[in-house]
């Protein structure tokens, strides 16, 4: 299993997506990238923490590449867009690539130069590597699943 955190914009609806992707085994809503240690929502929200509302996601390389995992995380959102996604706006919901190896670092990058040589227009993804972890509260954990709503900015397309 691998694993690697993702950023695009509020996470109930990133996490309801990569949900449906086969391969994925798990995702769990977090906050990254930020300087504080154990950020609530409110913080993330409220305060300057400089978190990202995240998903991690574990997933099954012999069944989902990371390229792939990739061309669905670029699908899901616009990753022109700085710090801001859809109606949301702020550094919490800003597009980036959280990795844990130097290997998914490389592949990273050749996905996003082949997203602007497809003409998506200047990738503004940050990539950086995986620090803390801070899982949101439980209430926020599979909130599209459990409530139905919740999607933001993430079309229900098909997979």
């Amino acid at each position: 299993m691998n694993q690697i955190t993702l950023a695009a914009g509020c996470f109930w609806g990133v996490q309801y997506y990569l949900d449906q992707v086969p391969g994925v085994t798990s995702t769990i809503v977090g906050y990254t990238g930020g300087q504080s240690d154990n950020p609530t929502y409110d913080d993330v929200c409220y305060k300057s923490t400089g978190h990202a509302e995240a998903v991690q996601v574990t997933f099954d390389q012999d069944i989902l590449s990371l390229e792939t995992l990739l061309g669905h995380f670029f699908r899901l959102h616009d990753p022109t867009q700085l710090n801001r996604q859809g109606p949301d706006i702020g550094d919490q919901y800003r597009s980036a690539i959280f990795y844990f190896e130097p290997d998914q670092k490389t592949q990273i990058e050749v996905v996003v130069a082949e997203q602007e040589a497809a003409g998506r227009g200047k990738i503004v993804t940050q990539i950086a590597p995986a620090t803390n972890f801070f899982p949101a509260e439980d209430y926020h954990q599979k909130f599209s699943e459990k409530t139905g709503r919740g999607a933001c900015h993430v079309p229900y397309q098909a997979i």
